[in-house]
C-alpha cells in the first residue's frame, strides 16, 4: 500500500475554461484530467494545449493528481499534444480510442516515459483489453461507455446490462495485469440517484474509481467509493477475531459466523490502509 493515493473520483475539464480549471483547485476531486479532446473545439485545440501545460505545471493543486487527455492517435492534433504533454508536469497521459495493442504501444513510445491511461471505448478495444493492458507503459485503463454504446447500438437501462461485459473484461484486463481502471461517466448530471445506482455497481464490480463530468458529482462518488463506518468496524472485528484465534493457537477463526482466512485478513488490512490515507 505504500504506493497508494485514492483515485475514487477522476474528473474531466475542458482545458479551455480557464473558470473551470481555476475553480477546480478547490473541488474534492482526487484526479483531474485537463482535456484537449471532445471537450475544446478544432479552433481551440492550441490554445488549450498551452493552458493545460501551464495549469499542470502551476503547482497549485494540493492533492490532487492532474492528468491531460490528448488527441486521439493519427488526429492534426496527436503529435503536438504528446511532445508537449510527455515534457510537462502531468501525471499520466489520458489516450482516447486505444483499439489494439499496436495503439497502446504507440502510445507509450509518444509519451516518452509518462504514464499512459488507455481510453478502451469501442468494441474491437474491449476485445482486446487484455493485450492492451499487458503492453508496458500502460498504467491505467478508462471505460469509455458512451462511445461503445454508440458502436454497440445498445440502449442501456439503469441497470447497464449491455455494458456489463465490457465493464467486467475492463476490470479483468487491469486486474491482471495490476494497474487502474476507472468506470465511464454518468452523463445525467441532474439525477443523484441514479448516479449514486451507478456508482454502487461500479464498486462491486472492482473498478478503482469513476470518472466525472460536473462538480455536483464528486460527493457521491467520493463517498461510495470510500470505506463506510461499517466496512470500517467489520474490518476492525475481523483482523481482531484472527489475531484472537491465533493467539489462542486456533487453527481456524470466524467472524459473525463466517470462516476468516488470510485474504480476508489481507483485505480488512487495506480497507483500513485505505481510509487512513482518505483520511490524511
Amino acid at each position: 500500500m505504500t504506493d497508494f493515493r485514492p483515485r475514487r473520483t477522476v474528473l474531466y475539464l475542458p482545458a479551455a475554461n480557464a473558470r473551470a480549471i481555476e475553480k477546480a483547485r478547490t473541488l474534492p476531486a482526487d484526479t483531474l484530467i485537463l482535456d484537449l479532446e471532445d471537450a475544446v473545439a478544432p479552433d481551440k485545440k492550441v490554445e488549450a494545449r498551452a493552458a493545460a501545460i501551464a495549469a499542470a505545471g502551476s503547482g497549485e493543486w494540493g492533492h490532487r493528481e492532474v492528468a491531460i487527455r490528448v488527441n486521439g492517435l493519427g488526429t492534426p492534433w496527436s503529435a503536438a499534444d504528446f511532445e508537449a504533454v510527455a515534457a510537462s508536469a502531468a501525471a499520466a497521459i489520458v489516450v482516447p480510442k486505444i483499439d489494439t495493442p499496436a495503439d497502446a504501444a504507440e502510445a507509450v513510445r509518444l509519451a516518452r516515459g509518462k504514464q499512459v491511461w488507455a481510453m478502451v471505448e469501442t468494441p474491437r478495444a474491449i476485445l482486446k483489453a487484455d493485450e492492451i493492458a499487458a503492453v508496458d507503459g500502460i498504467t491505467g485503463l478508462l471505460a469509455g461507455f458512451a462511445d461503445l454504446t454508440k458502436d454497440l447500438r445498445a440502449k442501456p437501462g439503469p441497470d447497464r446490462a449491455p455494458l456489463l461485459y465490457a465493464a467486467s473484461r475492463i476490470v479483468l484486463a487491469a486486474r491482471a495485469e495490476g494497474i487502474l481502471c476507472f468506470d465511464g461517466i454518468y452523463t445525467d448530471i441532474r439525477d443523484p440517484q441514479g448516479l449514486e445506482a451507478e456508482t454502487r455497481q461500479s464498486v462491486a464490480f472492482g473498478f478503482d474509481g469513476k470518472t466525472c463530468i460536473h462538480p455536483d458529482q464528486l460527493d457521491i462518488v467520493n463517498r461510495l467509493f470510500s470505506p463506510s463506518d461499517e466496512e470500517l468496524e467489520a474490518a476492525r472485528g475481523l483482523i481482531a477475531a484472527h489475531e484472537a484465534a491465533m493467539a489462542e493457537g486456533k487453527g481456524v477463526a470466524t467472524y459473525r459466523g463466517k470462516l476468516v482466512e488470510l485474504l480476508h485478513v489481507a483485505e480488512a488490512r487495506r480497507t483500513l490502509e485505505v481510509a487512513r490515507i482518505i483520511a490524511g
